[in-house]
């Protein structure tokens, strides 16, 4: 008896190999320099911020909680806001809550929701590490381009980004 077989009525068929829209070689080495790029400027950027003991995502996290009204944000929207996923989020809030960093406080009116809220230690945090990080993106990123680059690269970008926000359904 065949244990590898799968049940193909909800399958569509795959195309023929000549349907395939296979990218150029132009296309190739835009995506693979894209992802390249992403991948090496995340390094880079979490390499710069061990001094400040923050993990990239922690970073992150603080920015979104020091933009936030009254420096908090219900837990869902925080997962959505970082791209997280809520399990990954709650270790992550909670590694976070033993550094001094920041709280989770309950939500009036819903038992089961959950604010995070960025904490006096982590409000000073982020003062202190901002400026370093932001040199290091501007070093590593911004100042790579020209004024004209930079317009053209957020043109490219945007539309991009708008498509796949509305994929997630958050636009």
């Amino acid at each position: 008896m065949d244990t590898h077989t799968t049940d193909t009525a909800d399958t569509p068929p795959a195309k023929p190999e000549e349907e395939t829209p296979w990218l150029t070689a132009g296309e190739q080495r835009m995506w693979r320099a894209h992802l390249e790029v992403a991948k090496l400027l995340e390094y880079q950027l979490s390499r710069e911020l061990q001094p400040h003991n923050l993990a990239i995502n922690d970073y992150e996290i603080l920015v979104v909680l020091s933009e936030a009204p009254d420096h908090r944000m219900r837990m869902t929207d925080l997962a959505t806001a970082t791209l997280q996923s809520k399990s990954r989020l709650s270790h992550q809030i909670t590694r976070m809550e033993n550094a001094g960093l920041v709280l989770r406080q309950d939500c009036p009116g819903d038992r089961r929701g959950l604010y995070a809220h960025l904490t006096e230690q982590g409000w000073e945090t982020m003062q202190r590490v901002a400026p370093d990080h932001v040199r290091s993106v501007r070093a590593h990123y911004i100042d790579r381009f020209t004024p004209a680059q930079l317009e053209a690269m957020y043109e490219a970008l945007a539309p991009i980004a708008t498509h796949l926000r509305n994929l997630r359904g958050r636009s």
